[in-house]
């Protein structure tokens, strides 16, 4: 049983030590698409909330908490994309600005996760108005991530 146990430790450990290494792109390329592909289906969720929210489509309950939370999760997903190398090549929209103001480039992610996870705690409620409100707040977010880090 203690064999058993010290080999289980060990292989965590190493799964553990791993993830790093696996979570680098093989190519710039690689890590524009993932990012890319992470900002397109945030997206696609955060605009189904907002039909919702500004009476363009009828209002679900349970489309928006399910939309709310994949935003949620995804929200965290692209932001590891942006590795040095990735500022050039591809068709990326980033400005370089984002290299130059990392730090308010990552500030600008938190809030954005911080207001998300606000847009799904308000759809798990069902609560329309409720919803309203904190979609326009994480909304703000992204505007404002936009219009300093995203070429038009």
């Amino acid at each position: 049983m203690k064999h058993r146990l010290v080999l289980c430790a060990t292989l965590l450990a190493a799964a553990a030590l791993s993830l790093p290494a696996a979570a680098q792109f093989a190519k710039p390329e690689d890590a524009i698409k993932y990012r890319q592909s992470g900002m397109a289906l945030m997206g696609a969720h955060f605009g189904r909330l907002g039909a919702m929210a500004s009476g363009r489509a009828p209002f679900d309950a349970k489309a928006a908490a399910e939309n709310a939370e994949i935003v949620a999760f995804v929200s965290k997903l692209p932001f590891a994309g942006f590795v040095d190398g990735t500022d050039k090549g591809g068709n990326t929209k980033a400005k370089p600005e984002i290299w130059s103001q990392m730090d308010k480039f990552r500030a600008n992610a938190t809030k954005m996760q911080e207001e998300v996870a606000k847009l799904n705690v308000a759809a798990k409620g069902g609560n329309l108005d409720q919803i309203k409100a904190a979609f326009g707040e994480a909304a703000k977010t992204c505007k404002a991530c936009h219009d300093d880090f995203r070429q038009q």
